[in-house]
């Protein structure tokens, strides 16, 4: 059985869907906390997070206070998902704070170098924002790329930002990189 609950952060309410002691989905901000709890509440009842999952929370709500926080160590449950995704998935954990990655660049470390847009896809579909980092994964000409978050792109800079990558949106360009 899956549960879930929301949490309050420094972006607005979260929301956070587990099974066990391993994450199955989080949910960023949307519009209010209603339409955040629908998000999130898809075949999951409402819990009280057990002790690996509360600090999972604490461990969020530091990050989106902007605390440098490893979370490749969180467990995550992703039965279902495509293997091609979890290949990416997996890939994307490993780029550190403050560190980017294009999507071309992160189809080349999977070895298929022709499959950038089939990493855009996978990213687009990551149920567990955040914890797989895909705002750290840009577009090629290191422009900011989409982010399928409520907000897009403008939310993939503000999560930039908040690690201490300079972005100014309107430029062509991601200083820095």
């Amino acid at each position: 059985m899956m549960h879930y609950c929301l949490f309050e952060t420094a972006i607005g309410t979260c929301g956070l869907a587990w099974k066990g002691a391993a994450v199955t989905r989080l949910q960023l901000p949307e519009t209010d906390p209603d339409a955040t709890a629908r998000r999130v509440a898809r075949s999951a009842e409402p819990g009280e997070p057990p002790p690996a999952i509360a600090v999972v929370i604490s461990d969020l709500q530091r990050y989106f206070s902007g605390d440098r926080v490893d979370l490749t160590d969180i467990a995550l449950d992703l039965s279902g998902v495509a293997a091609f995704h979890l290949q990416v998935y997996q890939a994307a954990r490993t780029i550190g704070w403050g560190r980017t990655e294009t999507y071309g660049g992160l189809a080349r470390r999977l070895g298929a170098p022709d499959a950038a847009r089939a990493v855009g896809q996978a990213l687009g579909r990551n149920p567990v924002p955040i914890i797989v980092p895909c705002h750290r994964v840009v577009a090629a000409g290191r422009t900011i790329g989409g982010f399928s978050a409520a907000g897009g792109a403008v939310t993939k800079a503000r999560l930039l930002a908040l690690e201490g990558i300079p972005t100014d949106f309107g430029a062509p360009r991601l200083p820095g990189l």
